[in-house]
C-alpha cells in the first residue's frame, strides 16, 4: 500500500525541497480552513535545508519575466500549489495574508527554539533551512511526535552571532531592523550585500549546510528592496 508521506516526499524532492513535518490539530483547537474550506484536520510543513531548491529555482525562474516580484515565492507557491492538487490538500505560504503562525508551527514540529537572530536553530541545519509553505489536510495524518533536540545554541560559547554585526544590529534588546537595512543599503554593506549577512554567517553550527554566497545574496538583496 502506498505511504502518502513518502508519496509526499518524493514529490518534493523533485524540486529540492522536504517535508518538515506536522501535527494533527486537537479537538476545539483553532485550525485554517482546509479544501473544503472548513477547518483543517492537519497541516505539514514544507521547507529546505541548505540550498538544495536552488538549481531548480534558477531553472524556472530563466523563464519568467525579468521583472517579476517575489520570484521565490511565486516559484514556492507553484510547486506546493502542485504537490497539495496531487495529494488533495490545500497549499498555504508564509507571506499569506492574514498571516499564518509558521513559525509557532515549526517550533512545534520540530522542536526547535530562535536563535539569538531569531532564525530557528536547527540541531543538524544550523540557522541554514527555511519554511517555504504548508499542507492543510481536511483528514487526519500519520504524524510521528517530534523529539526533544538540543538547542545548540545553549551550548554556544560566546555567541558569535551576537558579536559580529558590524552595527550591532542584534542585541538582547532584540533586532534593530532599520540600523541593518541602512547599513545594507549603504556604501559600507557591501560585504553583506554580496555574501550574506555576517551575523548569520558567524553562526559555527551546521556549517556544511550554508547557503551559497549568490543565495545569500538573492535574499539579502530581497530584504533590501535592492
Amino acid at each position: 500500500m502506498s505511504n502518502p508521506l513518502a508519496d509526499i516526499s518524493t514529490a518534493l524532492t523533485a524540486h529540492g525541497l522536504i517535508p518538515r513535518g506536522g501535527f494533527n490539530f486537537s479537538a476545539g483547537e483553532e485550525a485554517p480552513t482546509g479544501l473544503s474550506n472548513v477547518p483543517a484536520k492537519s497541516v505539514l510543513l514544507i521547507g529546505q535545508a541548505g540550498s538544495a531548491p536552488w538549481p531548480h529555482f534558477l531553472r524556472w525562474h530563466e523563464k519568467q519575466p525579468r521583472h517579476l516580484k517575489n520570484p521565490l515565492d511565486t516559484w514556492s507557491r507553484e510547486v506546493i500549489g502542485a504537490v497539495a492538487e496531487e495529494f488533495g490538500a490545500r497549499a498555504v505560504s508564509p507571506s499569506d495574508r492574514p498571516f499564518l503562525p509558521f513559525q509557532q508551527w515549526a517550533m512545534r514540529v520540530e522542536g526547535l527554539k530562535p536563535s539569538p537572530l531569531g532564525i530557528l536553530m536547527h540541531p543538524e541545519y544550523g540557522l541554514w533551512h527555511a519554511y517555504r509553505g504548508a499542507l492543510l489536510f481536511d483528514h487526519q495524518i500519520p504524524i510521528q511526535a517530534p523529539e526533544n533536540p538540543i538547542h545548540l545554541c545553549d551550548a554556544c560559547i560566546g555567541k558569535p552571532c551576537l558579536n559580529s554585526c558590524p552595527v550591532g544590529a542584534y542585541s538582547a534588546d532584540g533586532f534593530a531592523y532599520e540600523t541593518c537595512l541602512s547599513h545594507v543599503r549603504g556604501p559600507n554593506g557591501a560585504p553583506c550585500r554580496d555574501t550574506g549577512c555576517i551575523a548569520r554567517n558567524a553562526c559555527p553550527y551546521g556549517t556544511e549546510y550554508r547557503y551559497a554566497a549568490e543565495v545569500q545574496a538573492f535574499h539579502m538583496k530581497a530584504f533590501a528592496g535592492l
